[in-house]
């Protein structure tokens, strides 16, 4: 397939979907309604998934005909075991999406049927490795809720306008180009959904430029790495670049933890939309500051994260949480009003020797004093800060602010910190910025050189940092370009001297025009 053809599908398959997002949603509002567009596609996915799967299988052993969307569901008994340790999921034929889709119109209990159909999915994993990863999928796909309608005939209508929608979604043959599309269309909802929502949207939802920015700065000079993490997972969007940077193949595994149930089922099932299969992930539901899941699989050799700014935690109210393995090299916690800087010692905490985080910070870490200024203190101290790099305003959704990033390592061949002002380095596209791949490459390449760049980039001593009360703001070692105008004061003041002396002249002769004038009235 051409690249040409691939964009022109991508942007086909965009067009469709805003416009079954739109005639689908009605009533509904908008953000509530992506779980259901979300989830059927999810659904579809899974069918095509496991069918091509299984046809694959058969074809492969001279069985051209084979089909397993024909077979009766009693025949298709005798493949579960097998599929699901592979697969980590099972489907009957009857329930697969385009079956259920066809039947669709003439069933009055639909929405009986795809519950029930749903349950039998996460049924399918229950007593194998995959069932953790697939318990609660499908909860937010409330085929029962009043949101769809007031009556069940109303809600079962709306059903079958989304199975249509979803079926006649343009995602090719599966097996060709369907999984990139599928992932795409996941990723062109989570944003259009981010953008029309503001805030309530948007604050888990990291732009894919910015995601694939971090990945890269993590990965840089490596051509695989055993584990990627993300402590506020989001939908899953910043570890599922490093598949599309390195290649599913050539990341050992993908972990996150996410606190919000709803995103959580997100991001699992955007795991499977890119067709990361069950054992190679592990996404985990809680609070990863009071309670993390991942203490078994930790260091990891890259971590990404755009943690929720200045939100609330406990902080020294639990004296527990100065003596935890994470939080006590610092000897003080992040305050109680402003996690950030308790997010960077967590993934310190858990960064490998031979690793690197890159971490979006709101721009008050990198200089309010108090707690957090002992706590850069020992990161600048112990030479853990790597670069610090300054973000155009209004790249995400749900706020306009200039963030920044922190770039964190173990091993540095220096004791200084690089800092980078990227603040102008963006193309405005609709009503956002946007970091395009050529400012991407700049940041890259700045990163990598390690050197000063006048006005761009500046390398700064830890002692020097230090001398400044550990102020690590990129603009306090950055000096910005002037880009006024130079004046030559002696050529100004001259041109000055002429216009007042002109001005004199002319004055003279309106008074003389106006004498003239009054003369000849008398």
């Amino acid at each position: 397939m051409t690249p040409t053809t691939t964009e022109a599908q991508r942007t086909e398959l965009h067009k469709t979907i805003w416009r079954i997002a739109n005639d689908l949603r009605g009533s509904v509002d908008g953000w509530d309604f992506k779980t259901y567009v979300l989830g059927m596609l999810f659904y579809r996915f899974i069918s095509e998934n496991l069918t091509a799967y299984l046809n694959r299988g058969e074809h492969a052993v001279g069985d051209t005909s084979f089909d397993y969307a024909h077979l009766d569901d009693a025949q298709a008994e005798f493949g579960r075991e097998e599929t699901v340790r592979e697969k980590g999921f099972y489907i009957l034929p009857s329930e697969l999406f385009q079956n259920v889709r066809r039947n669709a119109p003439h069933d009055p209990n639909l929405n009986e049927t795809l519950e029930s159909i749903f349950k039998d999915i996460e049924g399918s994993a229950l007593g194998h490795d995959s069932e953790g990863d697939l318990k609660g999928l499908f909860d937010d796909l409330d085929v029962n809720s009043s949101k769809l309608g007031n009556t069940v005939a109303k809600r079962n209508e709306k059903l079958v306008k989304l199975l249509d929608a979803i079926g006649e979604l343009p995602l090719g043959n599966f097996g060709d180009n369907s999984i990139d599309l599928f992932g795409d269309a996941y990723e062109y909802l989570m944003q259009m959904y981010a953008s029309q929502a503001g805030k309530s949207g948007g604050e888990y939802y990291t732009p894919q430029e910015v995601s694939e920015v971090l990945a890269r700065i993590t990965v840089a000079g490596k051509s695989s790495v055993n584990k990627v993490y993300d402590p506020a997972a989001g939908s899953g969007s910043l570890l599922l670049k490093f598949a599309k940077v390195l290649g599913t193949e050539n990341v050992g595994g993908f972990y996150g933890q996410e606190i919000n149930l709803t995103t959580f089922n997100l991001a699992r099932i955007n795991m499977f939309l890119h067709d990361v299969n069950y054992e190679k992930f592990s996404i985990a539901h809680g609070d990863t500051l009071l309670d993390p899941q991942h203490w078994d699989d930790e260091p990891f050799e890259a971590i990404v994260s755009n943690p929720p700014y200045s939100i609330k935690w406990e902080g020294d109210a639990n004296p527990l949480l100065i003596n935890d393995e994470r939080f006590a090299p610092a000897g003080v916690l992040a305050p109680k009003s402003k996690a950030d800087l308790a997010f960077t010692m967590h993934i310190l905490s858990w960064l490998a020797v031979n690793g690197t985080a890159a971490i979006v910070e709101f721009p008050g870490v990198l200089y309010r004093g108090g707690a957090e200024a002992k706590i850069r203190k020992y990161l600048i101290d112990n030479n853990y800060v790597d670069a610090v790099i300054q973000l155009p305003p209004d790249l995400f959704f749900g706020t306009t602010i200039a963030t920044c990033i922190i770039v964190l390592k173990k091993s540095k061949r220096d004791n200084s910190v690089l800092f980078l002002d990227a603040s102008q380095q963006f193309t405005r596209v609709g009503n956002k910025n946007r970091l395009t791949s050529k400012h991407q490459q700049f940041v890259l390449d700045t990163l990598a050189a390690r050197e000063d760049v006048a006005h761009m980039a500046a390398l700064v001593g830890n002692d020097a940092i230090g001398d400044n009360d550990y102020n690590i703001a990129v603009s306090s070692y950055v000096e910005a370009e002037d880009t006024r105008e130079e004046v030559d004061i002696v050529e100004l003041n001259a041109e000055i001297a002429q216009i007042v002396a002109r001005q004199a002249e002319l004055r003279t002769s309106i008074d003389a025009i106006v004498a003239d004038l009054e003369g000849g009235t008398e």
